[in-house]
Order: C-alpha cells, then structure tokens, then sequence
C-alpha cells in the first residue's frame, strides 16, 4: 500500500502539545507534594523549604498550562484545516460516520478505516472533554493561588468554598492521570495499526494517508 505525506500539525500546535504534556507531569508531581508532603518537616526550618519550593513549581507549571491553553484555544478557532475545532465535532454526517468506524476500528471490528489527516472525530471528542476540564483545573487553582481577587472568587465560588475546590482540583488531576495513559496507549496503538505517522507527527508535522 502506498502513502502520501502531507503536513499536518503547525509549530504552535507541537508545542501546545508539549507544554500542555510537560506542565502536567509537572502540577502532578508537585502536586501530589502539596496534598501530602513527604518531607521530615523539621527542613522548613533549615535552609531548605521543601513545601515552598514545591508550591512555586507548581505555580510555574499552572502559568504554562493556561498559556499552552490559551494557544489551543486560538488554534480551535484560527488554525489549520485539522486543528479548528468543527473539523472533528461529531455533527456532520460524515464525522459521526468517523466516530464509528474509529470505535469500531479499536474494537477490533471488521470496519473499513479511514484515515483522516486530522484528528479522528473519538480522539477530537475526547480532546475536547479534556479542554474543558483544563478549564475547570485552571479556574479551581487560580481560585486558591488569588483569594483576595475578586474575579477569581467571582468564577470559584461556582464550584463551592475553596475547601470544595481544592477536592474538585484534586479530582481532576486524576482524570488527566488516566487521560495520560490511554492517550499513549491508544497513540502507540494506532501508529502500529494504521501506519499514519502519528507519533512523529507530534515532532515534524507530517502524517501519512493512503494515496488515491
């Protein structure tokens, strides 16, 4: 069978994927610290302050985190054909044709494949659920970080006292744990199955569709 390569991903959209990957592993890290140091906590009282050091990071990676949200929500309106965000909403009747012969092609089913330059419409779907829950995680964390501001109390107090949204932000960090693994598994899956470049696509751009 023979493929054609064609580009797919702009530099904006790698490096929103990576940002957005690493400033994950990062909040993860740092923040399973913050809910329960591990640290003798006679240390704060050293030259070394383990818990504020750990917060800072924190800080840093939530900073990146919204800027790499910010930049997928410019290219959901004014990226490439692939990146916009009605590319892959399972609206049209050939997307929902997509969203089922992509279940039915990682259920093992006797399905044709299509495959399509952008993302298929199950991942878009998913990636969309996962905006907005970065959306939750960022309004529930700058709501703890600014509790004299008023517009951050204004859109935390939406998701109850600061107690409630630190559960509600501990909650979440768990979906983008499991998130995480199946994404790579069903990327690895994928590049394996259908031979479209995925993974490489993250780093140079190009995938790779059957030629007509």
């Amino acid at each position: 069978m023979r493929y054609e390569q064609h580009y797919a991903w702009s530099i904006l959209l790698r490096l929103f994927h990576w940002s957005f990957a690493l400033s994950i592993v990062a909040l993860v890290v740092t923040g399973f610290y913050i809910h329960h140091p591990w640290t003798n906590t006679l240390l704060e009282g050293d030259s070394s302050f383990p818990v504020g050091t750990m917060r800072y990071i924190h800080f840093v990676a939530g900073f990146v985190f919204t800027g790499s949200l910010l930049a997928r929500l410019y290219l959901l309106i004014f990226g490439n054909k692939q990146e916009r965000v009605w590319d892959f909403l399972p609206v049209t009747p050939r997307n929902i044709r997509n969203l089922l012969c992509t279940l039915g092609f990682y259920l093992y089913c006797p399905v044709k494949h299509e495959i399509k330059l952008g993302h298929n419409v199950l991942a878009g779907t998913f990636y969309l659920i996962t905006f907005v829950m970065a959306l939750l995680q960022l309004v529930s964390g700058f709501y703890m970080l600014y509790p004299e501001s008023m517009a951050w109390q204004k859109w935390g107090l939406m998701l109850g006292p600061q107690q409630q949204a630190r559960y509600i932000h501990f909650l979440i960090m768990w979906y983008f744990i499991l998130f995480a693994f199946i994404h790579v598994y069903i990327v690895v899956w994928n590049d394996i199955k259908s031979k479209e470049g995925l993974i490489s696509s993250i780093f140079n751009g190009t995938k790779y569709t059957h030629s007509s």
